[in-house]
């Protein structure tokens, strides 16, 4: 329970931040997944628009500090090595 007016409003600035970087996340792990079923099915095409947009997501999440830099890279790479192993 906060005991002053400063207390309050940080408690009130963290609600908001930690729904937005849920919001984030979630979108993030969509992105993720929506690249890899469009790897499993074999449309080149249609993988490279998704693996780009997944990326360009990740990217602004970590210039946003949802992620740390180190993790954006760390999850840019994994993916691209994942979709390149499924489309072969």
């Amino acid at each position: 329970m906060a005991n002053n007016l400063s207390q309050e409003k940080r408690n009130r600035q963290n609600d908001t931040r930690r729904l937005r970087n849920k919001a984030i996340k979630s979108e993030l792990r969509t992105r993720e997944r929506a690249a890899l079923e469009a790897a499993e099915t074999g449309d080149a095409e249609a993988t490279a628009e998704a693996l780009r947009l997944a990326q360009r997501r990740i990217d602004r999440a970590a210039a946003k500090g949802v992620l740390h830099p180190n993790n954006a890279a760390r999850r840019n790479a994994r993916l691209a090595s994942r979709v390149r192993a499924l489309l072969g």
